[in-house]
């Protein structure tokens, strides 16, 4: 090899370096000031790098890193982009390709029959078709599904997430969009109490919505009791009434012109962004149930589920607040922040990537101390469910609209299968 040939070597081996370094540095914890330093200073070498290098494949990689890292993407769709990358380099392995491609394109066919179990669940239930305020958001719920609860072996938990997931977006547009005081008094009151007889006084839609529930919650316990014996409606009753609550908590905000502080507002919002209760289904369908796990989980498990939720929320609210004032929500953690400190908006906007980041470390310092293989299946679960809302809300409301970017990743998710190189 020449001189030039050399050099060239050298460069792609440094940028390739260089961009494991900067990867490697997502998974600090807090404290960490050396690997924090090595950060900044590889981001500032990998867009050098960029400008330098004529390596098309290394240039998708640390453009890709650069936009979001690694530890912070959901694991299917990144998979799916991989594929799509790699044929482009130039040294593939050819027969690595294909059985990736093929490996994609068998689990796909799995998550398209997730996906029809899904869809005739919804059509069934009916309350899409009665409930036209509320967000129809099916594929969107499957969506997390998957990115929470990827696995192909976890066909049911899939199936049982995207009902939870259908069944969250609806009440919340209940408290957020439709209900007057009184009704979501009485609604909160009817899910606390479990109890169908409360429903009573309820206007019919509500009526709607509690029974799907009801209904839902009660057959998924059910299944448990039978399957493994442990009677879990009281854990997902109480997960299902704390999620209520806070919603409860925000509507009395919104209704009295109330402004949290920054603290005062995560310190509700990671619940009522819905988190507990996703990961607690999620647990029951990942896990062999028992009591003293039921208690772990709610007992020694509630860091690793706050600072997974708490990204969801703040994620969300980087993407959506000005929307979700609009449709007349309460403040979100920016206009908190601008309204507790006086800062401006993109200030406020650069803080709570802040504590986005602050609360990743979190997550990676209690991952490293999970020793058991239920710990390490609700670690796993709960940075997905980071990772899936980090992809979600990256540029935009991928949740609450449907067109462009969030419709061009489901296609690619779960219609579009991988070609084959010829």
């Amino acid at each position: 090899m020449d001189k030039d040939g050399n050099i060239k070597a050298s460069f792609t081996h440094d940028c390739k370096g260089l961009l494991n370094l900067y990867e490697a540095s997502y998974h600090l914890v807090e404290g960490e000031t050396m690997l924090e330093n090595a950060r900044e200073l590889a981001a500032k070498l990998l867009k050098q790098c960029l400008k330098q290098n004529n390596d098309q494949y290394l240039s998708m990689l640390v453009e890709h890193a650069l936009e979001l890292p690694l530890h912070w993407r959901m694991l299917r769709l990144e998979a799916r982009w991989f594929i799509d990358a790699y044929e482009k380099n130039k040294d593939k392995n050819p027969i690595i390709l294909e059985l990736a491609i093929l490996d994609y394109n068998i689990v796909q066919a799995m998550h398209q029959e997730d996906l029809r179990y899904a869809s005739v669940w919804w059509k069934d239930l009916g309350i899409g078709e009665r409930l036209t305020f509320a967000r129809d958001r099916l594929m969107e719920n499957f969506l997390w599904s998957v990115g929470i609860i990827g696995a192909p072996q976890f066909v049911r938990g899939r199936r049982i997430q995207t009902k939870v997931n259908a069944l969250i977006t609806y009440i919340d547009d209940v408290y957020d969009v439709y209900g007057t005081m009184d009704e979501l008094e009485l609604f909160t009151d009817a899910v606390e109490r479990w109890d169908i007889n409360a429903t009573e006084k309820l206007p019919n839609y509500m009526k709607l919505c509690f029974h799907a529930l009801h209904s839902s919650i009660n057959d998924m316990a059910f299944h448990t009791l039978k399957e493994q014996g442990i009677d879990v409606l009281p854990f997902l009753k109480n997960l299902w009434a704390n999620l209520c609550k806070s919603y409860m908590l925000e509507a009395r905000w919104y209704y009295i012109g109330y402004k949290p502080n920054l603290q005062e507002y995560i310190d509700n919002a990671w619940i009522s962004i819905s988190g507990p209760v996703l990961l607690g289904h999620a647990y029951l369908e990942t896990n062999h149930v028992t009591k003293e796990g039921l208690q772990t989980f709610e007992e020694y498990h509630p860091n690793i589920i706050r600072w997974s939720s708490t990204v969801l929320r703040l994620a969300n609210d980087l993407a959506t607040s000005s929307y979700e004032l609009k449709r007349g929500d309460i403040p979100k953690s920016i206009q908190c922040y601008m309204h507790e400190t006086g800062r401006s908006e993109e200030e406020a906007r650069e803080h709570i990537k802040k504590l986005i980041d602050a609360a990743w470390k979190n997550m990676n310092k209690d991952h490293m101390a999970a020793k058991s293989l239920s710990s390490q299946m609700l670690f796993a679960t709960a940075m997905n469910l980071a990772r899936v809302s980090m992809l979600v809300y990256q540029n935009d409301d991928g949740h609450g609209i449907e067109d462009g970017e969030p419709k061009e990743r489901a296609l690619r998710l779960f219609i579009q299968s991988i070609p084959l190189p010829k």
